[in-house]
């Protein structure tokens, strides 16, 4: 579908809805609004709006899909796998000003919330009645909570709470009809017919618009204890992580970082709280926690006394609230220093944890073999690698035969090893053609079937997860 010539009826009816002060088209604001934090690339849309209200939401979907012209939704901008890039023109619909946490219901352990709210600012809000909800990209502190529901994010404590698919309750959702639907209820158990609220979580805006989010909560944890244990070898470092399960220990948090990645994170944030050594290919991050304090500490002692059946070092234990922020800070900042640093390019691949040895080798195999240098690191307690590649002249692999095989290459080993292309950033736009390697066409066309269902006009998000 070709994007039709932004037009002054366009223009009129979006500002009819929304209001003059609503509606951008100048050439900043499209620049903005035409890229994600995904390699380098840039399709500017022809018209941003953002609207207030879900019915302004549905009075845009409405005349657009009667029209059709291409919608893209955009949360906060910071996904890595294109899906916010309005490839094919048309209008964007920016969920920013839909920012209010509406309640958090302390007697039911629940939170409603629009889905233009930081991740950090919901957790703090619900944090200061002593309630938890855990999901924790690394970009918690901008991504908004509705962009995490559109690509079912993880984060580091996923290991042990689960990801966002496990707190979504009911969801409103504006199809592209301009219709709106409640996909569930607000309960904890839900038989009543399809799981729409299931099918929505992930499906990265391409079925429907998420104007509103029940999720659920827990009790807050009242203690954590950090630990960084480095290693001499990354795959020793990555068969420790299945030992530490299989010896009967459930982490908060396991993330593995590699060496090089460490180095240019500490440089770009001018931190040395984990000293670099030479000696060391790659460091350990294990988080527990729990009520009881003495019990984390034994278990924490125990972890660690594991950890050198596998040639850790010595191990580092946080004293104290900086330390452990210092620590996350280096992992959570990991991802932007190495892009600034070349690493353009970032595949998110996952496979059982027993796995990671062999992934970890056979991406360091295939950069000797076709000349491109890798960095890893990422939440190794639940096997999901985060690998960033650098190649010289190959800023991005979107459009780019050379990098496309190399990236066929490492997601057949990926698939080889019972895993699957992405663990949490999505498909969006500069995975699908990979599709078929993890899906049967049968799979696919399920899933094409289902988007006709929802979106016959294939005017939302068109062009993400795979061609219709």
């Amino acid at each position: 579908m070709t994007a039709p010539l932004i037009t002054n009826g366009l223009i009129n009816q979006l500002q009819n809805i929304c209001g003059n002060a609503n509606v951008f088209f100048d050439v900043e604001s499209l620049h903005h609004y035409g890229h994600d934090e995904t390699e380098k690339l840039l399709y500017p849309p022809d018209v941003v709006v953002k609207p207030t209200s879900t019915k302004e939401i549905s009075q845009i979907l409405k005349y657009c899909n009667e029209n059709l012209i291409p919608v893209t939704p955009r949360g906060a901008g910071t996904g890595l796998s294109g899906g916010a890039i309005p490839q094919n023109g048309g209008v964007v619909i920016s969920t920013e000003k839909l920012n209010t946490i509406l309640e958090i219901d302390e007697r039911n352990l629940q939170v409603t919330t629009e889905p233009g709210v930081i991740t950090e600012v919901l957790q703090n809000a619900v944090k200061e009645k002593g309630l938890f909800y855990p999901p924790d990209p690394s970009s918690r502190g901008s991504c908004f909570i509705g962009g995490n529901i559109s690509e079912n994010s993880g984060g580091p404590k996923a290991v042990k709470y689960g990801v966002v698919k496990d707190y979504v309750l009911n969801l409103e959702v504006v199809l592209p009809s301009g219709e709106i639907i409640w996909t569930g209820a607000n309960v904890l158990k839900n038989s009543t017919g399809y799981n729409l609220t299931q099918l929505i979580v992930g499906s990265e805006g391409t079925l429907g618009i998420v104007t509103k989010i029940v999720l659920k909560l827990i009790p807050l944890p009242k203690y954590d204890l950090l630990m960084l244990a480095p290693f001499a070898s990354l795959e020793k470092a990555s068969e420790a992580v299945s030992a530490i399960f299989r010896a009967g220990f459930t982490p908060s948090a396991m993330e593995l970082v590699e060496i090089d990645a460490l180095q240019i994170v500490s440089k770009m944030v001018d931190s040395y709280v984990v000293p670099i050594d030479e000696s060391i290919a790659a460091h350990l991050i294990v988080e527990v926690d729990g009520n009881n304090l003495d019990v984390l500490m034994s278990e924490m002692e125990a972890i660690a006394e594991l950890l050198n059946q596998y040639e850790a070092g010595e191990v580092f234990f946080a004293d104290d609230a900086q330390q452990k922020t210092e620590l996350w800070k280096l992992r959570r900042r990991t991802a932007e220093a190495v892009k600034l640093a070349g690493y353009t390019i970032e595949e998110d691949t996952v496979v059982p944890r027993a796995e990671l040895p062999a992934l970890i080798k056979g991406v360091k195999a295939l950069g000797r073999q076709h000349n491109f240098h890798a960095v890893c690191y990422g939440h190794a307690g639940d096997g999901n690698l985060h690998i960033r590649i650098k190649k010289e002249g190959i800023p991005n692999s979107y459009g780019n035969e050379e990098m496309n095989r190399i990236l066929r290459a490492l997601f057949k080993l990926v698939k080889s090893l019972g895993g699957t292309i992405s663990g949490e950033h999505g498909i969006g736009l500069i995975q699908k053609d990979f599709m078929h390697i993890v899906f049967d066409e049968a799979n696919l066309n399920i899933m094409r079937s289902i988007k006709k269902v929802f979106d016959p006009n294939n005017i939302l998000n068109p062009g993400k997860i795979f061609d219709l």
